[in-house]
């Protein structure tokens, strides 16, 4: 087993079957096509927050975010857009809202824990 992963923290295996069960569980494909429609669900104004345990699981949510809070897909060098996608919302949280020490100190399980929150806007904007 490699030093890296030798830090102390849990089982050896423990990253193993955390692993294999979001393969099987298809953890992250279930993410991604989730997360665009609990968007279309959301009230002018409303807000959906997201907690992820996982920098997977981050990462699908960090992109997506930014996807309909900037879905142009017209080249930087054009000057004005022409594809006509619209914002659907703006992201709130640039930087993910991580757990206090207190908090990590008092829960454990918190300390991969991340925040991010996207606030959807008016349909007529």
């Amino acid at each position: 087993m490699p030093a890296k992963a030798r830090n102390g923290k849990g089982h050896p295996a423990k990253r193993t079957f955390q692993a294999i069960r979001i393969e099987c569980n298809h953890e992250l494909e279930v993410l991604r096509g989730a997360l665009d429609g609990m968007i279309d669900l959301l009230a002018d104004h409303g807000r959906l927050c997201i907690i992820t345990f996982h920098s997977l699981e981050d990462r699908i949510v960090k992109l997506c975010f930014r996807r309909n809070e900037n879905p142009c897909t017209c080249p930087p060098d054009f000057p004005v857009c022409v594809c006509g996608k619209k914002s659907r919302g703006k992201v709130v949280t640039k930087k993910p809202v991580l757990p206090s020490e207190r908090e990590q100190n008092e829960n454990t399980r918190s300390q991969s824990a991340k925040l991010r929150v996207f606030e959807h806007i008016e349909s007529g904007i």
